[in-house]
């Protein structure tokens, strides 16, 4: 007599999509962090972009929805979102919506329940979350999917599934999140700073690939011939000046950036002048 042996096997749906975030989407997401309501301890709101051709989910836009949490219910102001929808179609007709945010690390009990009205919005939104706590230093950024979750055939439930997130910044935009990620700072470098701490991070770059090419020379590392053709490629790139022109060049710039400080610093004087001079003229 042939015993048979069934079991039960959970099978998930797939998922192959990847978030690519604009990161002022970042930045829009930590200033309404910044000015929620005093009583509110996250904030959510709408995704906007594309899903390229790849399936790539383009988030290049955001804006946040007031809610109200109590214990597990959260209660979203759906008219204040279709309203706020509108608005950026009206600017950016080429948007759409493609999940919703939200603060914190992780998912929570409520975020079941905001996904689902936003998959009444649009067909498998993302849930991106933004830790604005920064408490290691750094910002922890994910993204995940609803997939489905059945037993065979049948479906059970959905469940959040993690994504891969493609988080690119110019170096500009590279500065203003590390000052955002550390929690405590006593004012915005000037452009003088700025500048400063670009060029001790070119420098530090370049210490890198002069220790890398020195390395393969040596024998001491295997070449490889894709970085090898970065580097190819970069050197290529820089414009062949001497000494001299080179020095001219940033002197100019930089005679340009004091001319600028210069001339904002005439016209907040003349404002503010102007400002106590009318005060003054209105007085009895």
């Amino acid at each position: 007599m042939a015993v048979v042996s069934e079991r039960t096997v959970l099978q998930f749906g797939p998922s192959s999509a990847t978030a690519k975030v604009n990161p002022l989407v970042i930045f829009n997401i930590c200033d309404c962090f910044v000015r929620r309501p005093d009583q509110a301890e996250r904030v959510i709101g709408t995704l906007l972009g594309s899903v390229l051709p790849d399936g790539t989910v383009d988030i290049r836009n955001s804006y946040v929805v007031p809610h109200n949490e109590f214990s597990d219910q959260v209660a979203l102001d759906i008219e204040y979102h279709h309203t706020m929808l509108k608005s950026h179609l009206k600017v950016n007709p080429q948007e759409a919506i493609v999940g919703w945010f939200s603060t914190g690390l992780g998912v929570t009990g409520g975020s079941a329940l905001i996904h689902e009205f936003y998959s009444r919005e649009v067909s498998n939104p993302v849930h991106l979350t933004v830790d604005t706590s920064f408490g290691s230093g750094e910002g922890t950024i994910k993204a995940y999917v609803s997939v489905n979750l059945s037993l065979g055939d049948r479906p059970l439930a959905a469940q959040f599934q993690e994504i891969p997130v493609d988080l690119r910044m110019i170096e500009a935009e590279r500065v203003g999140f590390d000052i955002i990620k550390t929690t405590a700072v006593d004012k915005l470098p000037s452009d003088m700073e700025g500048m400063e701490m670009l060029m001790e991070r070119l420098e530090s770059l370049i210490n890198d690939v002069y220790k890398y090419v020195d390395d393969v020379v040596e024998g001491r590392v295997a070449p490889d011939n894709c970085i090898g053709i970065l580097i190819s490629e970069s050197v290529a790139s820089l414009p062949k000046l001497s000494p001299p022109v080179f020095d001219k060049l940033i002197n100019d710039n930089l005679q340009d950036q004091l001319l600028l400080v210069y001339l904002s610093s005439i016209t907040r004087t003349q404002l503010s002048l102007a400002e106590k001079l009318n005060t003054a003229a209105q007085l009895p």
